[in-house]
């Protein structure tokens, strides 16, 4: 479904590169839930904005390849990218207040992307989210953080896209809406075609939802592992994760 080969990212400063991320390489096959596991500062969201050329080449100078559905992103034109970043990929960033234009009502994003009125009151209702007739009318500065990001992951939901991208999903949220949130991923996945990817520093959730995880760290990405084997192998670096 998704290949991704990133060679280097590097930030420019002034006259010189740091380097960021470095020999990453994975793919992401369908109907499963990829979980990479990082520090804050490893570069998690970075990685992911790279996926789909998110970064911004005035300050990161990147050096990658990302084949998705026979394509690779960093070739295609920008007419194609946004088709892709409109349908086959959507995110749902950990910053989802900042995702939404301040000056446009909710209701603007959901008449947007879906006509299913039925669907948009379902998905609303499950979240613990206000009905469409009061969240349409209310602007995104009105909301919390936590709000925005199930509102930010209604709308992907909607869209029905192939692959979605979750930073940092928990950091908003209640032990009771992560755990709706992992179940509806879960369902979302069994789903033809479709795979979630998701970056965190939060073990415990990352243990429960995904079907394979990697590590983050020293500039680079390890292999992806079945949840038990990673546990298996990382046993005693993860007692002191978050230390």
């Amino acid at each position: 479904m998704l290949k991704i080969d990133i060679k280097d990212i590097s930030i420019k400063k002034h006259t010189d590169t740091i380097l960021l991320l470095k020999n990453i390489k994975f793919n992401l096959t369908e109907n499963k839930i990829f979980t990479i596991l990082g520090k804050n500062g490893t570069g998690k969201s970075t990685l992911i904005k790279s996926i789909t050329k998110l970064l911004d080449t005035d300050i990161y100078s990147l050096n990658a390849e990302v084949i998705c559905n026979g394509k690779d992103i960093y070739k295609i034109n920008y007419e194609e990218l946004l088709k892709i970043r409109a349908s086959d990929i959507k995110y749902i960033f950990q910053d989802a207040i900042n995702s939404f234009d301040y000056l446009k009502q909710f209701g603007y994003y959901f008449n947007k992307f879906c006509k299913d009125e039925n669907e948009i009151s379902d998905l609303l209702e499950y979240f613990i989210l206000p009905g469409k007739e009061k969240l349409f009318k209310v602007y995104p500065y009105e909301v919390s953080g936590g709000m925005a990001q199930r509102i930010s992951l209604v709308l992907a939901l909607l869209t029905k896209p192939e692959l979605l991208i979750l930073d940092e999903p928990t950091s908003g949220i209640d032990s009771a809406i992560a755990n709706l949130m992992l179940l509806k991923l879960k369902d979302f996945v069994t789903e033809e075609g479709n795979s979630v990817l998701l970056v965190t520093q939060d073990i415990l959730f990352a243990q429960k939802i995904s079907d394979e995880i990697a590590m983050l760290k020293d500039l680079t990405l390890s292999p992806f592992y079945k949840t038990v084997d990673f546990f298996n192998k990382y046993n005693s670096e993860l007692l002191l994760f978050n230390n």
